[in-house]
Parts: structure tokens; sequence; C-alpha cells
């Protein structure tokens, strides 16, 4: 049998956390495949429902990325996405379900490096924890 091999959402900001995947791109450095990023306008709009809806749609590993806390562009909106997050992996606890899938960063659009390090960190996590319970059978 192969190596479990994740599937990762990563909601990213368009000012910072797009940009430093954007910058990680253009230097050049290595992260993990499995990552698949989501353009935001900004962190804040990240809806509870839109979390769990990846999880729902196959998603192993969901991950939300926003500015540094104080640098948002919508003044707030990392702060509010911070906060819905956290509500989110409390829901995932009731239930049952990992809330380690589960999780946010702060990125300043410099960070190209520290966008990789996240990548691969979130994919050895989730290979840790292995397949979502919600993966259907048979779904790579």
């Amino acid at each position: 049998m192969s190596e479990f091999e994740p599937k990762i959402v990563a909601f990213c900001c368009h000012y910072c956390a797009y940009s430093a995947a954007d910058l990680a791109g253009s230097m050049r450095l290595q992260y993990s495949p499995n990552i698949r990023i989501i353009e935001m306008t900004c962190s804040g709009n990240i809806d509870h429902r839109v979390l769990l809806n990846a999880f729902e749609e196959g998603a192993d590993g969901v991950y939300v990325a926003g500015c540094l806390e104080g640098d948002c562009h919508f003044l707030k909106g990392n702060y509010r996405a911070k906060k819905r997050v956290h509500y989110v992996k409390k829901i995932l606890e009731e239930i049952g379900f990992e809330s380690d899938r589960l999780e946010f960063y702060n990125l300043s659009a410099a960070m190209g490096p520290r966008f990789a390090e996240i990548a691969n960190e979130m994919t050895e996590r989730i290979r840790k924890l292995g397949p979502s319970p919600l993966r259907k059978e048979g779904e790579a």
C-alpha cells in the first residue's frame, strides 16, 4: 500500500498569504503538492460553512492564512477569521472529528519560506492523522 497523500485546502487572503505563496513559487521553494490554494479577498470573509463544506467535499485538512495581526488590509478581517477557525475547531471536537485537521496562520507577503514550511507542516500533520473520516471509500 502506498503512503497516504492528504488533500489539503488552503484559504489564503489576497494581500498577504496568497502573495507569500506566490513568493514561495518565485523563489522556487519546494513544498508539498498536496495543497490546493483558494485565493480570497480577505481571510475575514471565510465562513464556518465553507470550512465545514471543505471537509464534506473530501479535504483531509484545511487551513486559513491571513495577514499578520495588526496588518490586515481590511482592519480586523484576520481577527474574525481566526475566531471563526477557533469556533469550527470546537464544532469538530464536539462531533468527534480531529480539530487538528483545521488551522489558522498569520503571514506577511514577504514570508514565502514560511508559507512553504506551513504547507509541509500541515501535510505531515494530516499524514499522521490519516484520511479524513468523511473521505469516501476508494477516493484517492
